[in-house]
């Protein structure tokens, strides 16, 4: 790192930390264009190999070369914290690159979400992520890669499709008993019984057995599940979906937490950077001119854009925020909310009208139109696309004694359709796992019930 970044770097974190800022140590790395892009890319520095990233990687270098995407830094909760800045940001664009940085693992390290994660999945996931990576090598050495990348199909298809109200280490099913169907009690019959007669020493009927479903409720987390109860999987096979699992648990705040992350990050680095007087005028002018593009709310030559930028909402609510209630209030918030209870209660309807916020509806034609909407149902346009970690909510429903899998979508909570290609197709990937039938149950455009099998 060039000396005069690394004295704004020591001096940057000094005075946030003199501000209240609470977290683990910083490691920061300056690194070429190319390396950042393959970790947008790939979520983690090193990752398990599959050809998934490789389809990403066009997207993202579209994106890039269009000028819609540029990449200022990467951050990795942990501890320490590992932070990624680009070697050819200017020194200006670094400084606040580094406050930033300083903003997310503020959150990180306090915010309840992050904490909880951290504490299962570990404080060191580059490096257990690369511990990934190479025992899949492993495997494929073991396996061949055609059936390594077959297990990684499923695994990968279903990344999202955890639940985080049980723990990584959660315990197997209790072992499933035989359960005596009671019949219903006759008080009549139950007093009968009692007198003395003729039915003297004969021995009722014993009441039927029932053998208890598996699993013993519906149950969200797909990856555990087939990781724990498939019926025909091998060890290194078990291995990788409990090793996606493990990741999708430290990801799962991350896409949580989006918009208030985002936004503290972008209110603490707007904040430490007026309040480092030891910046010289004209770098500290740059830098906020980096960060007014960083926060701005339309696309080039200010069209207005179909979508949300998370800096540039959720800036201008923890702004908002601190003015009306204080800084030890907003850091109560940032600790308790994710971005659902940040939305809801702090996203007004006077801060929406002020950041030109609506509803509008896209035709297949492709006509789109600005609908009439309330309050509630800006929130609720906002928050749709983070329902259940972005996926389709889809239950085990149950496994049947000849192994088939039977899975039900829950669109009733869920409120999101299927595709039913992309569905068949994950599927069949689960299916070549699985090794036995794998049917799913959802409902069509009728709104009649549906059956998909491999």
């Amino acid at each position: 790192m060039p000396a005069k970044l690394q004295e704004y770097v020591t001096r940057i974190e000094a005075l946030g930390k003199e501000l209240g800022l609470e977290y683990y140590p910083v490691d920061f790395e300056l690194v070429p264009p190319s390396f950042m892009m393959e970790v947008a890319v790939y979520g983690l520095p090193v990752r398990m190999p599959h050809w998934s990233f490789g389809v990403r990687w066009i997207y993202q270098m579209v994106q890039h070369k269009m000028g819609h995407s540029r990449i200022f830094e990467v951050v990795f909760p942990g501890n320490p914290n590992r932070a990624y800045l680009v070697n050819n940001n200017t020194l200006e664009e670094n400084c606040l690159v580094t406050a930033h940085v300083l903003g997310h693992a503020d959150f990180s390290h306090n915010n309840l979400l992050f904490v909880n994660s951290q504490r299962q999945a570990g404080y060191h996931i580059v490096e257990q992520a690369a511990a990934h990576a190479h025992r899949i090598d492993e495997a494929v050495e073991i396996a061949g890669q055609r059936r390594v990348e077959a297990v990684l199909d499923a695994a990968l298809a279903l990344e999202q499709h955890i639940d985080t109200h049980y723990p990584i280490n959660r315990p197997d099913y209790p072992p499933p008993k035989k359960q005596v169907e009671t019949p219903p009690r006759d008080e009549f019959q139950s007093r009968f019984g009692l007198l003395p007669g003729e039915a003297d020493g004969v021995r009722p009927k014993p009441p039927p057995v029932v053998e208890q479903r598996l699993p013993p409720h519906p149950e969200a987390d797909l990856l555990w599940f087939i990781a724990r109860y498939g019926p025909a999987l091998e060890d290194w096979e078990r291995d990788i979906f409990l090793a996606v699992r493990e990741e999708s648990f430290y990801f799962q705040p991350v896409f949580s937490c989006q918009i208030m992350n985002e936004g503290w990050a972008s209110y603490w680095h707007a904040r430490i950077l007026r309040e480092a007087d030891f910046l010289p005028n004209e770098l500290y002018l740059n830098a906020m001119k980096t960060h007014s593009d960083v926060v701005r709310p339309y696309g080039t030559d200010k069209q207005i854009v179909l979508a949300i930028n998370p800096y540039h909402l959720g800036f201008n609510i923890w702004e908002r925020v601190v003015a009306d209630y204080g800084i030890e209030r907003a850091r109560q918030v940032m600790k308790e909310e994710d971005d659902f209870g940040f939305i809801r209660n702090y996203l007004t309807a006077e801060l929406a009208q002020d950041l030109d916020l609506f509803v509008y509806e896209a035709k297949r034609d492709g006509e789109v139109r600005v609908t009439e909407s309330n309050l509630h149902e800006l929130h609720e346009a906002i928050l749709a696309p983070k329902y259940n970690f972005g996926a389709p909510r889809v239950l085990v429903d149950d496994l049947r004694a000849d192994g088939t899998l039977v899975l039900r979508h829950d669109y009733k909570s869920d409120g999101r359709g299927l595709e039913p290609q992309r569905a068949q197709r994950v599927l069949e990937y689960v299916h070549k796992v699985w090794r036995r039938p794998v049917v799913l149950y959802t409902v069509d455009a009728r709104g009649e019930e549906e059956c998909l099998r491999a």
